[in-house]
C-alpha cells in the first residue's frame, strides 16, 4: 500500500510518514502541491494524508481537484490540520475528504484511522473502463456484455491496470505485483500481447509506454 503525504511542517512530515512505514505501508512525502500533482501524473497512491494550509495549492483546493478527476476520485483522503473548530472539519468532509483529523494528533489514531479507510476501500470488487467490466468476486470480465475468458496472471494483469487508469505501470513493479517473483519482460510483453487480443478492440485501450512500462487509457 502506497501513502502519498503532503505536509509542509517538516517535522510533522516526517512523523507521519514513520508512523505509516512503521505499520508497513510505503510513504511519499510532498511538501507542496505541485511536486504533489506531479508525482500523481506517475503513481497513484491508495490513500492520501492531506494538510490544509500549505504553500501553492491550499489543501481544500487539492481536495476540490483530486475529486474532480476520474482517475483520483475514489481515493481516500484523511485531512490532517491545526484549522479545528466545528466548521472547518464539516467543510473538509463536505468537500470529499474521508476522514478529518485535528492537530494534535496521536500516531496510534493516526495509524488506526488509516488502515479502516483502507479497509473500507478494499471493498470495491468490481471496476469499469470505457466497455470492459472487471468482477473481481466472480472473476469474471465482460466487452460490451460479452464474456472474455482470461487466464489467471492474465486476470490479474487487467485488474492491476483497471484499478488505476492513466497510471504508468513500470514493468518491474507489474511483474512483482501479478507474478510476485524475479520473471522476465518476456513473460509480462507476452501476456500484455495475448490479453489486447482477448479483450478485441478493447485491447487497444491498454497502452505500451516505451522502456517504462504500461497503462489502460482511452484512445490507445
Amino acid at each position: 500500500m502506497l501513502i502519498y503525504i503532503l505536509e509542509d511542517e517538516e517535522n510533522i512530515r516526517e512523523l507521519e510518514a514513520f508512523a505509516m512505514k512503521n505499520s508497513g505501508y510505503d510513504a511519499m512525502c510532498f511538501e507542496s502541491s505541485g511536486d504533489f500533482y506531479k508525482a500523481l501524473e506517475k503513481q497513484l497512491p491508495d490513500l492520501i494524508l492531506l494538510d490544509i494550509m500549505l504553500p501553492g495549492d491550499d489543501g481544500l483546493t487539492v481536495l476540490t481537484k483530486l475529486r474532480g478527476d476520474e482517475r483520483c476520485a475514489g481515493i481516500p483522503v484523511i485531512i490532517i490540520s491545526a484549522k479545528t473548530t466545528e466548521l472547518d472539519r464539516v467543510k473538509g468532509l463536505d468537500l470529499g475528504a474521508d476522514d478529518y483529523l485535528c492537530k494534535p494528533f496521536g500516531v496510534m489514531e493516526l495509524v488506526s484511522r488509516v488502515r479502516a479507510r483502507l479497509r473500507t476501500s478494499d471493498r470495491k470488487s468490481e471496476y469499469t473502463f470505457a466497455e470492459i467490466t472487471l468482477s473481481e468476486e466472480s472473476r469474471a470480465v465482460t466487452v460490451n456484455g460479452r464474456a472474455v475468458e482470461l487466464t489467471y496472471k492474465e486476470f490479474e494483469l487487467l485488474k492491476l491496470l483497471i484499478s488505476s487508469p492513466g497510471t504508468v505501470f513500470e514493468r518491474d513493479y507489474i511483474l512483482d505485483k501479478v507474478w510476485g517473483y524475479d520473471s522476465s519482460g518476456r513473460t509480462l510483453d507476452v501476456h500484455i500481447r495475448t490479453l489486447r487480443s482477448k479483450l478485441g478492440e478493447c485491447g487497444r485501450y491498454i497502452v505500451t509506454v516505451r522502456n517504462v512500462g504500461y497503462k489502460l487509457e482511452k484512445g490507445g
